[in-house]
């Protein structure tokens, strides 16, 4: 059985205070929820955060690391910093990573690959963009994505994993992809864990839909079969609609 997901990305928004401002008033909102709710804000709060879940059910991810332990990286996060601060998830693959600062697939491998090394849970993002579901080639980018991004990953424990739908068209723009739509990608996702690791594996592992979800969408796309819970952008800001959100 697969326990829902609904993981609220911060991106660059929130200071310390302001984080722990929302944390203390979601913690008493989302008491009721039966999904996994996860909070995934800025570095410079993580911190902060951490000290403001405490007692609560909340779990805190980052949103991105390097993939090398330590070194002359200058303004990026090693693993080790974040498994040493008890961080439990990472967004990687994030579309936002791949258009603004040129993450490839064979990267974002590496970064799994860190991740699954140092016991942290990866939220591998995967998706199309406008211009390629317009051409027609949404399940060819979707597979490359897939496949290469989870290239010789056999050796590490891969029932941690949480996959990402995400249409780049969808993201920030207030447009959705039907619950059939995302139903029918995912399903394809699925498919290809299974080709890419095991069937076993491949019903196990989480698929979360992404893109413009909020409280009046997300019980419809929650109904759907293949979907697991949610990546939530903007709306996770917000903190009464997020705890809708996370209570559907």
């Amino acid at each position: 059985m697969r326990v829902p997901l609904i993981a609220g990305n911060w991106k660059m928004n929130k200071t310390p205070q302001e984080a722990i401002q929302l944390i203390n008033e979601l913690k008493g909102l989302i008491q009721n929820t039966a999904a996994e709710v996860a909070v995934c804000p800025t570095f410079v709060a993580l911190s902060d955060v951490l000290k403001a879940v405490e007692g609560s059910s909340l779990k805190v991810g980052a949103q991105n690391m390097y993939h090398q332990d330590k070194g002359a990286f200058t303004g990026e996060i090693s693993p080790v910093f974040l498994k040493a601060m008890n961080i439990e998830y990472v967004i990687l693959g994030h579309s936002e990573r791949r258009q603004y600062f040129g993450e490839t697939n064979e990267e974002i491998n590496k970064k799994l690959a860190a991740a699954f090394t140092h016991n942290i849970k990866p939220i591998l993002c995967v998706g199309e963009t406008l211009e390629q579901r317009e051409q027609g080639i949404t399940f060819e980018v979707i597979k490359e994505q897939v496949q290469k991004c989870l290239a010789n990953m056999h050796q590490f424990d891969l029932e941690e994993l949480v996959v990402a739908y995400e249409p780049v068209w969808a993201i920030g723009t207030g447009r959705t992809a039907t619950k059939e739509d995302a139903n029918e990608v995912i399903a394809f996702i699925r498919q290809q864990l299974k080709e890419v690791l095991n069937e076993k594996l491949s019903l196990n592992i989480r698929i979360l839909y992404g893109g413009s979800v909020k409280s009046s969408n997300i019980r419809e796309l929650m109904d759907m079969p293949e979907i697991d819970g949610a990546l939530v952008g903007g709306a996770s800001l917000d903190v009464q609609e997020f705890a809708k959100i996370a209570c559907y």
